[in-house]
């Protein structure tokens, strides 16, 4: 009995003195875990015994110990989608930043668009490593999207290949601010950029496609992003930083489809 009551000591301590020393969410996980581990060691040494009780009627210590073991489930699942929630927002607000210097340098006189480099991670952290990704979804082998996100985000792809373009740009942009940091968000911005470039607003066509490239720069759609934009800024009287932008998709994306594209646009706008 003394042996208990020392072990469930520790236990309720524990906990409190872990939330009151570590700094990080992921010093809190860990103790979490090393902590689970302990409850499972004390809860096979019972069930071994099945002798040890309380005193109290029809409450064990197994149960004792299966309603800690329940408490730390859920704190555990409240630590990680804490964690998650804070990293998706420090890569939101990075990516966010980065546009915000694409911008400026845009509109400084000597300012080279593709000396920019990557934005440095929010808290000086690489946080993005730390996202979840999303489960491969088995049967269509595109990513896993809730129900609701799947169904938001085909309605304004059949809007597009029908050829309403502002219903499309509309359906992308509400997507885009429902759902956050979803697997399809470049994609998304990608062909809002294509709507808006179908409506004759090449402006905001243009920033569509540099917040679909600057939100994954190493994503899937990122050439053609990259593409699209270096073609808009052409197109709104940008030759010079169009024709960087094009040379940057043969730079990054050597051997990708989009490079004979970019290197024809460059023909196109007479990139030296």
């Amino acid at each position: 009995m003394r042996r208990f009551l020392t072990i469930a000591t520790v236990i309720a301590i524990t906990p409190l003195t872990a939330f009151a020393q570590d700094g990080t969410l992921a010093d809190i996980r860990q103790q979490l875990s090393v902590l689970y581990s302990d409850i499972n060691g004390l809860k096979g040494e019972l069930s071994t015994t099945g002798a040890l009780t309380t005193g109290i009627a029809g409450n064990t210590p197994l149960d004792r110990l299966n309603a800690i073991e329940a408490e730390l489930q859920r704190l555990t699942s409240k630590t990680e989608e804490l964690e998650f929630r804070v990293n998706r927002i420090t890569v939101d607000g990075t990516n966010r930043i980065g546009d915000l210097e694409f911008r400026l340098c845009e509109l400084e006189e000597g300012c080279d668009i593709g000396q920019l480099g990557d934005t440095p991670s929010l808290g000086g952290v690489d946080n993005g490593a730390n996202v979840p990704a999303a489960t491969p979804a088995p049967a269509t082998g595109g990513p896993a999207l809730a129900v609701g996100e799947q169904a938001d985000f085909e309605r304004a792809q059949e809007a597009l290949a029908q050829g309403d373009f502002r219903s499309a740009a509309d359906l992308l942009a509400t997507f885009s601010a429902t759902y956050p940091g979803s697997p399809v968000s470049q994609q998304a911005e990608l062909l809002r950029g294509k709507a808006l470039d179908g409506l004759g607003d090449t402006t905001a066509a243009a920033r569509a496609y540099l917040q679909a490239f600057s939100g994954n720069p190493q994503g899937q759609y990122a050439p053609e992003a990259l593409l699209k934009l270096g073609v808009a800024l052409g197109a709104v009287g940008q030759v010079q930083d169009g024709c960087i932008t094009l040379a940057e998709v043969g730079v990054r994306f050597p051997g990708d489809p989009s490079v004979l594209e970019s290197q024809s646009a460059m023909r196109n706008l007479g990139c030296s």
